[in-house]
């Protein structure tokens, strides 16, 4: 069942993971490197319907892969001078 995201509507990280079907380390990840905004509230982060909407543009998609690949890239280079 597809369910539709409402840009004005709050989200867990739960939530946010079953809407992108991506796993609970993947979320971390994307709140850590700032790929998605979320405001933190009592300890859980809570995120704007619009964020997800944003992240699930074809234009975030290309920024999100050029940010991928940049940091895998540093992460070889580091592994590579040990």
């Amino acid at each position: 069942m597809v369910q539709e995201i409402k840009q004005n509507a709050v989200y867990t990280t739960l939530e946010t993971q079953e809407l992108l079907k991506i796993s609970n380390s993947t979320i971390k990840r994307m709140l850590k490197s700032g790929l998605i905004k979320a405001n933190k509230v009592g300890g859980q982060y809570r995120i704007m319907g619009k964020e997800i909407l944003r992240l699930v543009s074809p234009e975030l998609e290309k920024e999100a892969t050029k940010s991928y690949l940049g940091l895998k890239k540093k992460v070889v280079d580091k592994i590579n001078k040990w």
